[in-house]
């Protein structure tokens, strides 16, 4: 079963994964991407992270897929009264 590797990158911070995890198809790789971007996303887009992206290496370091979580907020000018 080969193995992928799930780098996570926020904004400037990159986190390399070095143990990966053995998947048996581009869906469950998929799948496990979009969880992990998921999860992470709750944590991270509240507190000021505007992007959450899992990048997926294989085995040969050869990048097979990317998710991205953004989120944008944009203010409107009567909303600016209030601040």
């Amino acid at each position: 079963m080969p193995r992928f590797y799930f780098d996570v990158s926020t904004g400037d911070d990159i986190t390399r994964d070095d143990e990966g995890l053995d998947l048996a198809s581009l869906e469950d790789v998929e799948r496990e991407a979009k969880r992990g971007a998921t999860d992470m996303s709750r944590d991270c887009l509240p507190d000021g992270c505007s992007e959450i992206s899992v990048q997926v290496r294989d085995e040969h370091g050869e990048r097979v897929l990317t998710v991205t979580v953004s989120m944008t907020v944009r203010r409107e000018a009567f909303v600016l009264a209030y601040a």
